[in-house]
């Protein structure tokens, strides 16, 4: 896989204005984009349609945690809109992502011509730091402890990867191997603003952990021309 293909822009904006800024400007540059909350609430299901349309490969990024029958009718529905990657919370238990898996799988049994997403799940917000974890939470683990207890339930459930921050990869690489993805938000490049992100790396940093997918937000989607940004952050991969 080239670089270009593992950076997947979060388009997260509220009017069409931004959107079609955006999306004109990474049109034909970028692979893959995702879809969040915030862009989904705006605009419905609809949007996954108009942005595969365009040539995009998209991750719904919607970290279903519910009871295991809403998440697996929940997952039904989002398996349909034919996104390439979706989500789960690891935070749900095991027995809630198998109920996800099934849900992929009998979509896809019952409509052989849609590709099977990705599934994967969430582990720790890359916003969370230790004294979150432990003075909030009540999780008296270190993070990296917690995100491999939940990157583990999520192979045994079934799943085909995890979304993590790019400082604990290597140790899930090394414990599930390889082939369990690792897609990583929390990336910034020299020089950028963290904002309310904090555990946080930049590109090539994260690269070299081993993460599979890199989610660039604001360094590119806040740039008067985000497709020059997109460039210069792949120029800069190593």
């Amino acid at each position: 896989m080239c670089y270009k293909d593992k950076m997947i822009i979060a388009l997260d904006v509220q009017t069409r204005t931004d959107l079609d800024k955006l999306t004109n400007s990474l049109e034909g540059t970028a692979t893959f984009v995702k879809v969040g909350m915030e862009l989904f609430y705006t605009f419905g299901p609809s949007i996954i349609i108009d942005l595969k349309k365009k040539g995009f490969k998209v991750f719904l990024d919607l970290k279903i945690h519910d009871i295991p029958n809403t998440t697996k009718s929940s997952i039904k529905t989002i398996t349909r809109l034919g996104a390439d990657i979706i989500n789960v919370h690891a935070a749900g238990g095991i027995e809630m992502m198998k109920a996800a898996v099934a849900g992929v799988n009998e979509v896809i049994a019952e409509e052989n011509k849609l590709q099977r997403p990705l599934l994967i799940a969430v582990t720790q917000l890359t916003s969370t730091n230790q004294e979150t974890l432990n003075q909030e939470l009540l999780i008296s683990s270190a993070i990296e402890e917690a995100v491999i207890q939940y990157a583990k339930n999520a192979k045994t459930a079934g799943l085909d990867g995890i979304v993590s921050s790019p400082l604990e990869v290597t140790s899930i690489k090394e414990k599930l191997g390889k082939d369990f993805l690792c897609v990583t938000p929390g990336i910034r490049p020299k020089g950028s603003i963290s904002d309310d992100q904090k555990r946080i790396t930049t590109p090539n940093e994260a690269l070299n952990f081993g993460s599979d997918y890199l989610v660039i937000g604001r360094a590119v989607t806040k740039s008067a021309d985000p497709k020059t940004a997109f460039n210069e952050i792949l120029k800069g991969l190593k």
